[in-house]
């Protein structure tokens, strides 16, 4: 298939097509197909700027004219044109109405989720993989210049301004296949699946998503769900991503109507190139976007050795929260099965100006200061920390190896909520970063914050602290535990209030603040917890609370700097 389009998102398929012409973009169905899509939203809105103008050519020829008369724009001069037909010279009467209607389509291709997909085994009139990322230059090239070919004609004469704008797609993806089950096996429906072997990014990367908040936790089935979507899945229309999930190898199979998330994924968890995994059973294995009637849920599959997790093809589960929690669900719940404790939190390894390192770990469910803490801490010390690396911004896991308790990463990158970071942080990471909804509440951005031998090489945690994020008074910003016992019930309890990150409102509680595995395995994770913080205080583990107000009315800036003023200079001591 050459292209796909969907509610905002165009999929081309360069193998099967690839435009190298204005006339050859103008003469393809896709072309005509967004063309048409477009002129249909300014008759269903009534648009009085354009419809007049329109309206001059016969309506049951009007996408066939108009594009007609695009290709002639590209080749003769107006006069020329006008004599070749009537309707051509009365439309061109009204120039710089023409100029307005293609300025304004190009904003509108351009507000569109563009992609491309090369098949590792391209065909004929396709580009073949070799010359997969000169392809989207080229691309782009010739959108822009035959954008600019048009509209040059229709304003008189050339711009005096050129913006270098990306006009071709965001993102393209290299495609092959991995076939790693076995035919008798219950995953082989899969196996005909486009895995992603290179994906190549023009920031800046801006989606938009059906929600801007996760709702919900996932329960555990009782059966393997992948039985429930076997018989209706097409696998033409999913896209595998293999990725480091912390030690975990994991598959993602995403539908394409989520492209912008499974593209996202890249931002947040290792990239895995098919040389390294070709063949390779999976840990854990995610199918999102599948045909069914259901809610999200997972399983674990012991007779395989997978955690298996599906989610429902609809606008419930449009959101990136969504892809990004069940794969976290599916590690942590590995990580209990194997004794280790899932950490709901983030964790810095400091380097003071002396010398001295420290690793700090924040604990707390989401919207409880945590990344905005450490954020603060870093622009409040300056040139006082030579370095700061964040080991994991969200999700990580304590390993308990000869006596010491030691932070491992699951993310290389962090999933930020940009209303409580500091005005000017979205613009410092626009090169790198991927928005969501950035005009919308809980607008998030994701961008790569470590390397992943970095996150795994394990920390021995010098301090341990809960976020406090509704305690408007307290004695002081950072406070530190005696013992393990007087500890553990404040970072069982997992209270919070909520700030709009999830469905949740007011105050709530979560078992040890992470419904991503420890719910579902509470008691399991109650007797990890006793031999972690045993070993904690054993080690002289500073253990204790952070104040960090931000759910605090008038403290949401205010709270996290004081917290790291005063983390700051327990770490200087």
């Amino acid at each position: 298939m050459e292209y796909v389009t969907g509610k905002r998102q165009v999929v081309l398929n360069f193998s099967e097509k690839f435009c190298k012409t204005g006339n050859e973009i103008l003469n393809s169905d896709c072309f005509k197909e967004v063309w048409s899509k477009y002129l249909k939203g300014l008759y269903a809105a009534e648009n009085q700027s354009f419809l007049p103008v329109l309206n001059i050519f016969p309506k049951k020829k009007l996408v066939s004219y108009t594009i007609d008369l695009f290709k002639l724009l590209l080749c003769f001069e107006i006069d020329e044109i006008q004599d070749i037909n009537p309707f051509y010279a009365q439309a061109l009467e009204h120039r710089d109405v023409l100029y307005d209607l293609v300025q304004n389509f190009y904003d509108y291709w351009r507000r569109l989720e563009r992609y491309a997909v090369v098949l590792n085994r391209a065909t004929k009139d396709g580009v073949e993989s070799s010359s997969f990322i000169q392809a989207q230059t080229e691309f782009n090239d010739v959108v822009l210049s035959t954008y600019r070919a048009i509209c040059e004609k229709l304003f008189g004469s050339n711009f005096p301004i050129y913006r270098q704008l990306p006009a071709g797609v965001n993102a393209a993806l290299l495609l092959s296949r991995n076939e790693w089950m076995k035919k008798d096996s219950p995953y082989y429906f899969l196996a005909k699946c486009d895995a992603i072997e290179q994906i190549v990014i023009r920031p800046p990367f801006i989606s938009y998503s059906a929600k801007n908040k996760r709702t919900g936790t996932y329960p555990e089935a009782k059966a393997n769900p992948i039985n429930r979507i076997k018989d209706t899945f097409k696998a033409n229309e999913y896209y595998c991503y293999a990725a480091r999930v912390g030690s975990a190898l994991a598959y993602v199979y995403f539908h394409r109507d989520y492209l912008a998330h499974g593209i996202t994924i890249g931002n947040l968890f290792e990239f895995v190139p098919l040389s390294a995994c070709k063949n390779v059973k999976p840990d854990l294995l995610y199918v999102f976007g599948a045909e069914y009637d259901g809610e999200s849920e997972f399983f674990h599959d012991e007779e395989n050795g997978i955690y298996v997790g599906i989610a429902p093809h609809n606008d419930s589960i449009d959101y990136f929260g969504y892809m990004k929690k069940m794969l976290l669900t599916l590690y942590n719940t590995s990580m209990i099965d194997q004794g280790f404790l899932p950490i709901h939190g983030a964790c810095v390894h400091i380097t003071m100006k002396d010398g001295r390192t420290k690793n700090v770990v924040i604990m707390g469910d989401s919207g409880a200061g945590k990344s905005e803490s450490l954020e603060a801490l870093s622009e409040m010390a300056g040139d006082n920390i030579s370095a700061q690396l964040t080991v994991f911004d969200d999700m990580g896991t304590f390993k308990v190896e000869n006596g010491k308790v030691k932070a491992y990463g699951t993310e290389i990158g962090a999933f930020v909520r940009l209303d409580d970071m500091t005005s000017g942080y979205a613009y410092r990471e626009m090169d790198r970063a991927i928005f969501m909804n950035p005009d919308k509440i809980n607008s998030r951005l994701v961008i790569p914050v470590a390397t992943y031998p970095q996150i795994m090489k394990g920390y021995e945690v010098d301090m341990y602290l809960y976020a406090n994020n509704y305690d408007p008074e307290c004695k002081s910003p950072v406070e530190f535990y005696e013992n393990a016992e007087e500890a553990k019930p404040i970072f069982i309890r997992g209270a919070r209030r909520a700030k709009g990150t999830t469905q949740e409102t007011g105050m709530t509680e979560s078992f040890f603040a992470n419904p991503f595995g420890p719910v579902q395995r509470e008691a399991q994770t109650r007797e990890i917890i006793d031999k972690v913080f045993e070993a904690l205080i054993k080690n002289g583990t500073k253990v204790g609370v952070l104040h960090t107000r931000l759910a605090v009315p008038g403290m949401e800036h205010e709270g996290p700097a004081a917290a790291a003023k005063t983390l700051f200079e327990l770490l200087e001591k």
